[in-house]
């Protein structure tokens, strides 16, 4: 029951992000002129899109799951900071706190691991019969 609840946890926090990267390589533009309006160079965008989506697919498929797990929690904090910090607005507020419930459910799993149903389970198997 533990494995499989760590699986369906890193698919629920990898999709977020998978699907954030795919959505900002097919409105790259947009996203970036979003970033410039908000005082975030749109240079960084090819990186934003390479922590959310090789991050997100790390964590989907359990792969140096506690690495990415730190990765993204610290990109999502930033990400709150940078882009929700207008508190006062409360669909700001809301999405803040989202990403630190996010930023939390990573940590958790960075503590945790991969699991058993992960590359990093089936990588620890393997050397263990090694």
């Amino acid at each position: 029951m533990n494995n499989f609840a760590i699986l369906l946890g890193r698919a629920g926090l990898a999709l977020i992000f998978i699907l954030s990267g795919v959505s900002k390589i097919a409105g790259y533009a947009g996203t970036q002129q979003y970033m410039e309006a908000m005082g975030v160079p749109g240079a960084l965008l090819p990186l934003v899109i390479l922590v959310e989506l090789g991050g997100g697919l790390a964590i989907l498929g359990g792969f140096a799951t506690r690495w990415a797990a730190l990765a993204l929690a610290g990109f999502t904090v930033v990400a709150a900071v940078l882009f929700h910090a207008n508190l006062g607005d409360q669909g700001q507020f809301i999405n803040f706190m989202k990403n630190i419930a996010i930023a939390g459910g990573f940590l958790a799993l960075a503590a945790q691991g991969a699991g058993s149903f992960s590359i990093d389970g089936w990588l620890q198997a393997r050397r263990a019969r090694a």
